[in-house]
């Protein structure tokens, strides 16, 4: 069970470092490929449906493998000098796969902003960890906008990183953080990124059918252990799972707003256009800034649950194929 050692050791270090501003991130580099390979094949490829659907292919392909095949190498040359050097390697990378400690930063950032009565800075922090426009915000906007960030990429930065880790070590969760950067960055559903975007945004579905709604039973067992209102959470959990744009996402985020008793979801901003969201949960309490600590809570609680089940379902397997049980 190495890679267990390894992810919790892993874990441990994001807790402690979360996102240091002074190491290389691979993320940083997934995302200009992105960028650069987007604007290249954009000259080559006309407008039109089958010829942007054809350069989205081409380059999530490029970018997916590229992810996955450099880590590869790169920890089988060092696994190949001495099996400590491969595992020390090996841990930094899973360590800057996982973005729990970054996420409850970014989103204390702007509670700690409205905590001091500072909409514009709070509304400015926002703006790092959501894709929808901040500008005309109001303080329920921004707390609403907060907690869907943190439950939704519970999933995303820590457990679904954590499901691929611990079925392929670390070049399997490169290869997740490249189709979830793909999806973030061309994987909209407007005008410019229709058909662009399209494979990587349904890779990113299929990627994550499983860990999200590990993700989102977790928030109700989140909110069973820390005294929050689990009951509500599996009840809005199995009515609203499906009032997202994302067949994933509605998991952890009606879960949350069960437990927190709050409604999240409606009509938001993106790139200047309106787009008209269902909501998700029912209206029983207004919005409020201390939702934020209590949703990041529910968020560490849920990534220390992963992490223990992924951990124990894999020794299980791996007993199971050994000795035949």
């Amino acid at each position: 069970m190495k890679i267990g050692f390894m992810l919790i050791i892993a874990f441990i270090l994001d807790l402690i470092f979360k996102d240091p501003k002074n190491i290389p991130h691979p993320v940083v580099y997934i995302g200009k490929t992105i960028k650069y390979g987007e604007i290249f094949l954009r000259k080559i490829f006309r407008k039109g449906a089958v010829a942007e659907t054809i350069a989205g292919v081409i380059l999530t392909l490029f970018v997916v493998i590229i992810s996955f095949i450099i880590p590869y190498i790169v920890l089988s040359i060092f696994y190949s000098i001495h099996m400590v050097l491969g595992i020390i390697v090996e841990v930094f990378l899973c360590f800057q796969i996982l973005a729990l400690g970054s996420l409850k930063e970014a989103a204390m950032k702007v509670y700690g902003e409205l905590y001091t009565g500072n909409i514009e800075n709070a509304k400015e922090k926002l703006s790092h960890i959501v894709g929808r426009d901040t500008a005309n915000m109001n303080e329920k906007d921004v707390v609403k906008a907060t907690v869907e960030s943190v439950s939704e990429n519970t999933n995303d930065g820590v457990v679904a990183p954590l499901f691929y880790m611990i079925i392929g070590g670390a070049s399997f969760g490169m290869l997740y953080k490249a189709v979830n950067t793909l999806d973030s960055m061309i994987g909209y559903k407007n005008k410019k990124y229709e058909y662009f975007g399209k494979v990587a945004a349904r890779l990113d579905d299929v990627l994550n059918i499983i860990p999200a709604r590990i993700t989102g039973f977790l928030y109700v067992a989140a909110a069973f252990l820390s005294g929050f209102n689990y009951k509500n959470a599996y009840k809005i959990l199995l009515r609203d799972r499906w009032n997202h744009s994302s067949p994933n996402s509605g998991y952890p985020e009606s879960a949350a707003a069960g437990a927190l008793d709050i409604q999240l979801g409606g009509p938001a901003s993106y790139f200047g256009e309106m787009v008209d969201k269902q909501y998700i949960g029912d209206d029983t309490k207004e919005p409020n800034m201390e939702d934020i600590p209590k949703v990041c809570m529910l968020m560490t609680i849920v990534s220390v649950l992963a992490l223990v089940l992924l951990i124990l379902a894999k020794f299980a397997i791996l007993t199971i194929v050994n000795h035949g049980i």
